[in-house]
């Protein structure tokens, strides 16, 4: 594992920040540390179909969560003027006010460690197909089932492509192997008889 710094300046988005930073570095890893404060705040709260939006000077108190370049699950929680503290997931809005600095642990990426080796191991024992990720999800932006269904897919490890949905179609639409499922409550009750693990990356 490496530690990387990452500063933030005033008008930054948080959680923009992190999934760039992931992109870039074409790696996963998780959230040390943060210390800084945010003119508004989004986060998910449990049971809730929007996400809560809190504007003034809201300090960070903690920041836990993964990233990877596919995405981030991320939990935040903060004081406001009044020392009441919130918290949810972490979901895009929430701009830095005067800074923040985070310290992000980047795990070595297993390819890059052994390119050769991985390599050669999977053009010797699987075919080129198994290589894409089984699960494929059609969303569209705003929509709250799809955030659910991708914030599920994440927490598990469960690699996925995303697709662009039918003019006309609901959202979303997730497809095992190429079948379509259903949409999330379909994704939930698999999940509730134990049928994601199969699909979890090792």
């Amino acid at each position: 594992m490496r530690s990387v710094p990452l500063h933030l300046e005033p008008g930054s988005d948080l959680r923009r920040s992190l999934e760039q930073l992931a992109q870039e570095q074409n790696a996963s890893g998780f959230v040390l540390g943060v210390v800084g404060n945010l003119a508004q705040a989004a986060f998910q709260c449990p049971g809730k179909i929007a996400p809560t939006v809190l504007r003034g000077e809201l300090e960070i108190i903690t920041l836990q969560g993964t990233l990877s370049p596919e995405g981030v699950h991320l939990h935040l929680s903060l004081s406001d003027g009044e020392c009441r503290v919130w918290g949810g997931h972490l979901e895009p809005g929430s701009r830095v006010l005067k800074g923040a600095d985070l310290l992000v642990g980047l795990l070595e990426s297993t390819a890059a460690a052994g390119t050769e080796t991985a390599g050669a191991e999977a053009s010797a024992n699987e075919p080129l197909e198994s290589l894409e990720p089984r699960v494929t999800i059609a969303v569209r932006s705003g929509c709250p089932f799809s955030r659910r269904a991708l914030r599920m897919l994440r927490t598990l490890g469960i690699p996925h492509r995303l697709i662009e949905p039918s003019a006309d179609g609901t959202v979303p639409q997730i497809f095992f192997d190429g079948e379509l499922i259903g949409g999330y409550d379909e994704l939930a009750q698999r999940h509730g008889r134990g049928e994601l693990e199969a699909l979890r990356q090792a």
